[in-house]
């Protein structure tokens, strides 16, 4: 349902608010990503025009989140890489159909907006700090811990109760 120019954007963006506020040159994001170089750099200057993310130039610049990362939604990120077309009208452009869509079209379409809604509420800090989720593209440990009113309401449902554990006598 979403391009892999899309996937790309994500991958990067995640990349760079791991790192929270420091520069991330283009040959690290593409290597945390596996995005290739020549793409990502296409790619990152498409996101800095769009206002999500900036560049520094020099020997300590790179990339950044130009907004905080739980104020950015993945719904911004793919807006701004490949704008989401929900089906208004039909595709096929049939008279009889007029406004109202067909089935078919009725269900891409509600199923095209239940992702839209996901997109749009989820930001980067969630992706981050999703408790006992894996770290987003890296196999080591977190590079940073993001806070979220989200992630926290979530870890406190989900923290399971402590174990008691008894001392071995001699």
């Amino acid at each position: 349902m979403i391009s892999q120019t899309v996937e790309y954007a994500l991958r990067a963006m995640v990349a760079i608010a791991q790192h929270a506020g420091q520069p991330c040159t283009s040959q690290q994001i593409s290597e945390i990503t596996q995005v290739p170089a020549p793409y990502l750099s296409k790619l990152m200057q498409g996101l800095v025009r769009a206002g999500l993310a900036s560049s520094q130039r020099g020997l300590h610049g790179g990339f950044i989140l130009a907004q905080d990362p739980s104020k950015l939604t993945i719904w911004e990120v793919v807006d701004a890489v490949e704008p989401f077309k929900r089906i208004h009208s039909c595709p096929l452009g049939i008279q009889s159909h007029g406004s109202k869509l067909c089935p078919l079209h009725q269900r891409l379409d509600r199923a095209m907006g239940m992702v839209e809604e996901q997109f749009r509420g989820t930001t980067i800090a969630d992706v981050l700090a999703e408790p006992g989720a894996h770290t987003p593209l890296c196999e080591e440990k977190k590079l940073v811990t993001i806070n979220s009113n989200l992630a926290k309401k979530r870890a406190s449902k989900k923290s399971p109760a402590k174990k008691k554990t008894k001392k071995k006598s001699k």
